[in-house]
C-alpha cells in the first residue's frame, strides 16, 4: 500500500528518535547470562517514524513493511501494541505503519525506539491510563533498550541498560554514519576477544570526558572491514566512535556549522549525515500537544 498522508482520516503520527551510545563498557556478567553494562543513552531529533490508527474490531495490523525481512507478528512495534492491550486489557485495536529512517543493526536503537513510541502514544490513544514506570517495564519484556525511549530523556544507564539515572548533557550535534552492516547481537555478545571485566566506572568520570572507549568496537573492526574503513575515514575529522553493539559509527561536535563541516571533509560515498543530539525525545513533546 502507499504510506497514509498527514490528512488521512485516522492516522496520527509519532516520532521515535534514535539514540548514541556515548560509550558502552561490560562490567560482568548475571548469573543468567546476561551481560552487565554502564552506558549513556544520547537522543537524537533524528529517526523512525509511527503511524497510528484505531479500530473498533480488537485486530493488531501492520500496513506496509518495517524492517526488510521482519514479519509482521515479529516487528517490535507489533509486538508492543499486543503487549500493551493484553497488558491494560484493552478491546480495540490498531493499524500500524513503521517508516524506517534509522537502518537495522546499527547500534541506533531503531526497533526498541518503535516500540517505545507505538507502547507510550497507543497508552494515550486506548486511554489505557499506565504511568512511565508501568510502561517502561512493559518495554523491557520487549528489549533492554525500549525503557530509555519510554523514558525520554538522556541517561546513565547500568545493568542490562534498563538501569536509568537522568542525566543533563550538553549540546552537541553528530556527524553519524552507516556502514550499511547489519550486525548479530547474539554473535557479537558470545565473542571470546570481547572484553567483559571493565572496572565499574561513576558518573563523574564519565563528566570528566575519560569514558569514550565502546567494548565492542575492536571486535567489530577485527570483524567487519567496512565498521573498520568507516572508523578510519571519521577519525580524520574527529574521535570516532562505535555506537551500541550495532556497526553505526559518529563523531561529536559541539555546533552545527563544524558538524557540518565535518561532514563536507568525508569521502562522497561514505552515507553519512549531521543529527542533533537532544535534551528530550520528541516524542515527549508531540504527546504532550496531542
Amino acid at each position: 500500500m502507499s504510506r497514509p498522508e498527514l490528512n488521512d482520516a485516522g492516522w496520527s503520527w509519532w516520532p521515535a528518535p534514535a539514540k548514541l551510545n556515548l560509550f558502552l563498557h561490560i562490567t560482568g556478567r548475571r548469573a543468567d547470562g546476561y551481560h552487565l553494562l554502564q552506558s549513556v543513552f544520547r537522543l537524537l531529533e533524528w529517526g523512525d517514524r509511527i503511524g497510528l490508527r484505531l479500530r473498533e474490531d480488537g485486530q493488531v495490523r501492520r500496513e506496509g513493511a518495517s524492517v526488510a525481512g521482519v514479519a509482521a507478528a515479529d516487528d517490535l512495534a507489533v509486538r508492543a501494541a499486543n503487549l500493551l492491550k493484553k497488558s491494560a486489557n484493552i478491546t480495540q485495536g490498531v493499524d500500524i505503519v513503521v517508516e524506517k529512517s534509522i537502518p537495522a543493526g546499527g547500534g541506533f536503537g531503531g526497533g526498541s525506539s518503535d516500540a517505545a513510541t507505538v507502547l507510550v502514544a497507543l497508552n494515550r490513544l486506548w486511554r489505557a491510563g499506565l504511568d512511565e514506570d508501568a510502561l517502561a517495564a512493559l518495554g523491557l519484556q520487549l528489549g533492554a533498550d525500549v525503557p530509555v525511549f519510554v523514558r525520554g530523556r538522556n541517561a546513565w544507564a547500568e545493568g542490562v541498560g534498563e538501569e536509568l539515572t537522568p542525566l543533563e548533557l550538553d549540546p552537541a550535534w553528530y556527524v553519524i554514519a552507516d556502514p550499511g552492516v547489519h550486525v548479530p547481537t547474539v554473535a557479537l555478545f558470545a565473542s571470546p576477544d570481547l572484553t567483559r571485566d571493565a572496572p565499574v566506572a561513576k558518573i563523574a568520570d564519565f563528566a570528566s570526558g575519560s569514558l569514550l572507549g565502546n567494548a565492542f568496537e575492536p571486535v567489530l573492526r577485527r570483524r567487519e572491514p567496512a565498521v573498520e574503513a568507516v572508523l578510519v575515514a571519521l577519525s580524520r575529522i574527529g574521535r570516532a566512535r562505535l555506537t551500541g553493539s550495532g556497526s553505526g559509527c559518529f563523531v561529536e561536535f559541539a555546533t552545527r556549522a563544524a558538524a557540518e563541516q565535518g561532514l563536507a571533509q568525508l569521502p562522497k560515498e561514505l552515507r553519512a549525515w549531521v543529527a542533533a543530539g537532544v535534551e528530550r525525545s520528541p516524542l515527549l513533546d508531540v504527546l504532550e500537544r496531542y
